[in-house]
């Protein structure tokens, strides 16, 4: 069996699905890119989705000259709130928003979607999906992410999963015919793909200044492959769609099976993080101890203790993150062009969850989640008192 074959394999015994209708792709973005490109094939149209995300899962939607719209989020989700949710799309954007997975709204959402494609976005839970009452994968394309800073160490790589009972055949056959014949990764792309862990080493020993300017000249040059390119925050992507090369599926092989041990490991994060400090802040009410979540999110109470709180975390040597804030993150260079006007009502409760969000790091033993939250609690519990 060929490395490929076995992704294909192991994705489809861990999902109840078929191998066939899997599809490689070098990163997830380029399989969100084809879907939407697909969907364009028959007009113009819009894309609902949601500002609580990457400008990279958007990017697709534009560059397949779709126009994206915003609904609100659920504060317990993260994902899309089926009240609020656009009309007359396309398609519509489930996204399991750092691993939370609410099942009975995304079914909500389904049926709301008045027969717009469903592309669920699982690139936080890799082979992990929603599912229909009967346990039937509830979306029509599913997408899934190997990439950095995902659940698996594997930097590179995505899969994208197609309904074999999706209703347009036509569609169908246009989505799984180009995922399959995408051309594969090579020259230059390929050596920064096999240097990346190399040259992120290198370059975090480097003074930040030095570091950071570095970093920035080999990207401009192409020696570098970043988790977000530049022209990624401006609606554009970086590289047309692509199959993975033979050392990105290789290492997608070697670390699939030990997901389940690492889910158990970021579940035990959470469930310490969500026992130490839910009494000080708001936690997604999915975010339950038993989740598997790629980071562990939560909001402060006042938006203007959400950057002092990461700062503190970070300086006593803790991965503190911003996911997602600002909105689009990194931020849109220009939000016009993704169709966006920051202030706007119509996702205000959106955009206040934005402004105090934090996340913390679930890949870590238990000490150091501990640890974590104890600088968190020393933090705010500070910042309560000087406001009194």
């Amino acid at each position: 069996m060929s490395q490929a074959h076995d992704v294909l394999a192991q994705l489809a015994d861990r999902t109840g699905t078929q191998a066939a209708d899997w599809h490689l792709v070098f990163k997830a973005r380029h399989g969100m890119q084809v879907v939407f490109e697909e969907i364009a094939v028959d007009g113009p149209g819009s894309v609902a989705t949601q500002l609580l995300t990457c400008a990279t899962a958007v990017d697709p939607i534009l560059v397949a000259g779709l126009t994206p719209v915003y609904g609100e989020v659920n504060a317990d989700s993260l994902a899309l709130d089926p009240d609020t949710l656009p009309t007359g799309t396309r398609a519509v954007v489930l996204q399991h928003t750092f691993g939370l997975i609410d099942e009975a709204r995304a079914r909500q959402l389904r049926q709301r979607a008045e027969g717009a494609l469903l592309v669920e976005d699982s690139c936080h839970c890799v082979t992990r999906m929603a599912r229909s009452e009967d346990g039937t994968p509830l979306a029509d394309i599913s997408v899934h992410s190997f990439g950095i800073e995902k659940m698996l160490p594997t930097r590179f790589g995505g899969a994208i999963w197609v309904n074999p009972d999706l209703p347009d055949r036509d569609l169908h056959a246009r989505i799984t015919g180009r995922l399959a014949t995408l051309p594969v990764v090579d020259g230059r792309l390929e050596a920064a793909v096999r240097s990346y862990r190399t040259q992120n080493g290198l370059l975090n020993r480097l003074p930040a200044s030095l570091s950071g300017r570095l970093r920035k000249a080999l990207v401009a040059t192409g020696v570098l492959e970043p988790a977000i390119a530049p022209v990624e925050t401006r609606g554009g992507l970086s590289h047309p769609p692509m199959a993975p090369s033979a050392s990105v599926t290789a290492q997608i092989a070697q670390a699939l099976p030990g997901l389940d041990a690492t889910e158990a490991r970021r579940a035990a994060a959470v469930a310490i993080y969500r026992e130490q400090v839910a009494d000080l802040v708001q936690v997604p009410e999915f975010a339950t101890a038993t989740s598997p979540l790629v980071r562990f999110p939560f909001f402060v109470a006042d938006a203007a203790d959400a950057e002092p709180t990461v700062k503190k975390l970070t300086e006593a040597g803790h991965y503190a993150g911003r996911w997602y804030r600002p909105a689009l993150f990194p931020g849109a260079q220009n939000p016009a062009e993704y169709h966006y006007t920051p202030g706007d009502p119509s996702v205000a409760r959106t955009e206040d969850l934005i402004s105090r969000i934090v996340n913390l790091p679930t890949d870590v033993e238990p000490d150091r989640a501990r640890a974590a939250a104890d600088v968190l609690r020393e933090s705010l519990t500070a910042s309560a008192s000087s406001r009194t």
